[in-house]
């Protein structure tokens, strides 16, 4: 560990994740606000970095690594301290922690969210990929049944996934609801004051003022 972090990307329900988490440890570090499919991804600088050519990315010294959630599990099992952590302790929590973080990511983000993202048209990548409103709709009843989960596990009133602590596992689920809603996507009642509380935090704040997309340039 260099202390030297370096994150790039902005502009998406993804590359929130990794500035949210850096926020939540408090550690200093240097944005580099590109975005995806702007072309700045398509750079030799970034490719040499990234061969995928995808944001987030994390510098931490000359290690790297890319996808959202990756990320954030790294910085919450590296940077973790007792005034500042997003893991739990013990074999168990630590497992159940996994299981939730797998499952946001597999059945909330990639089979639902972005399937909606690929083939919708509300801000989405339909030009690209086709626009198929059947296969949005069908997503986006996928993600309504998933989300049957979250409502069990917050129907008895904790306060996060894991209970009284919060943890990264509250950060990718977090911006896959705020990502549902701006979709359009029903989310259950008890994810409402669930929301309140995460997107509440001071360091939630800081992420969506930071992961703001830079506005155009000006065209001399």
């Amino acid at each position: 560990m260099s202390g030297e972090l370096v994150l790039w990307g902005v502009g998406t329900s993804r590359t929130i994740r990794a500035h949210w988490a850096m926020h939540e440890l408090g550690l200093p570090y240097e944005s580099r606000p590109i975005q995806a499919r702007s072309g700045e991804t398509r750079t030799p600088e970034y490719t040499q970095l990234n061969p995928r050519r995808k944001v987030p990315l994390l510098q931490d010294g000359d290690f790297v690594i890319g996808e959202s959630a990756a990320i954030v599990a790294y910085l919450s099992q590296t940077y973790s301290s007792p005034a500042h952590s997003l893991v739990p302790e013990g074999v168990r929590d630590f497992a159940r922690w996994l299981e939730w973080c797998f499952f946001i990511v597999a059945e909330l983000d990639s089979t639902s969210l972005y399937v909606m993202r690929r083939h919708g048209t509300h801000r989405g990548l339909a030009h690209i990929y086709g626009h198929a409103p059947e296969v949005v709709a069908k997503a986006g009843e996928y993600f309504r049944e998933q989300l049957r989960h979250v409502e069990v596990a917050l129907s008895d009133d904790r306060r996060f996934l894991m209970g009284d602590r919060f943890t990264s596992a509250d950060i990718l689920l977090t911006t896959c609801l705020v990502w549902a809603i701006d979709y359009g996507v029903g989310v259950c009642d008890n994810a409402k004051p669930y929301l309140e509380r995460t997107t509440s935090r001071p360091a939630y704040a800081k992420s969506v003022a930071v992961n703001a997309a830079p506005s155009p340039r000006p065209v001399a």
